[in-house]
């Protein structure tokens, strides 16, 4: 009895989740889905998705790897501090991250003023999206590259050193080799997240085509518009994409274990 009770709330979330998935891809035949990513404001969202992303991405792979080895190795007073700020963007609502990031960024925002003497402007650009697809994605790069750091042993990262490498050639040739599929796993689920981003761009970049339009808020414009063949459509896309990454990561789980 217990066991035909664990099997069907088991199998009422996995068709929970399943179906509407099943549902959404149904709607659309697949001619009209090429059709749809090859329109003007398919082709724009999808460029820019993919171009933002790539930026994003850069940008957690060189500020997050450093700060990721930091909470694995170092034992400096506050690391839980840090851990818990690490992990805010995680649980604050995207509508809030992207308020907050046009307080910070904005024109009237805390850096308003150096801004404008340098002549930048940061919200409603391009840039804009970056930074909101950095800040939602970066969280889940560092704590799965944390937990890769501390699966190396320290043991052979201070052989090395002893055989002449400096910390620098030990960390490239030995640490970041042998936390590699965990690394990677995390810079997928970061890339992930970033192109499926949607309430912090849409409040700190807004929602223009060709400029801040990302494929997310390219389903909502349609939906918005009445266009449900279109909406639909760059949803797909997206799906496809997220078990495409959600298979890359399992890959690398096992590769890691």
């Amino acid at each position: 009895m217990i066991r035909a009770a664990v099997a069907a709330a088991a199998a009422l979330l996995i068709l929970f989740i399943v179906v509407p998935l099943v549902a959404l891809c149904v709607h659309v035949a697949p001619d009209r889905i090429v059709h749809a990513v090859t329109t003007p404001m398919g082709r724009d969202a999808l460029r820019l998705s993919l171009t933002t992303t790539a930026c994003s991405l850069a940008l957690t792979l060189a500020l997050g790897t450093p700060l990721a080895y930091v909470l694995a190795r170092s034992t400096v007073p506050g690391r839980s501090v840090l851990d818990a700020i690490i992990d805010l963007p995680i649980v604050v609502p995207p509508a809030v991250a992207g308020l907050a990031l046009l307080f910070a960024f904005g024109h009237f925002g805390v850096a308003g003023p150096l801004l404008d003497a340098l002549h930048l402007r940061i919200a409603f650009t391009t840039t804009a999206v970056v930074l909101a697809q950095l800040f939602v994605g970066a969280p889940f790069y560092v704590r799965a590259a944390r937990a890769g750091f501390v699966s190396v042993s320290r043991t052979l990262e201070e052989a090395s050193e002893t055989l002449g490498m400096g910390p620098l050639r030990t960390f490239a040739r030995i640490t970041v080799p042998l936390a590699f599929p965990v690394l990677a796993g995390g810079a997928m689920l970061a890339w992930a997240r970033a192109l499926g981003e949607f309430g912090a761009t849409i409040m700190f970049a807004g929602n223009l085509q060709g400029v801040t339009q990302t494929l997310p808020l390219a389903v909502y414009l349609g939906l918005q518009s009445g266009d449900l063949e279109l909406s639909a459509s760059l949803a797909i896309v997206l799906v496809a994409i997220a078990l495409a990454v959600a298979g890359g990561v399992r890959v690398l789980e096992r590769r890691a274990s």
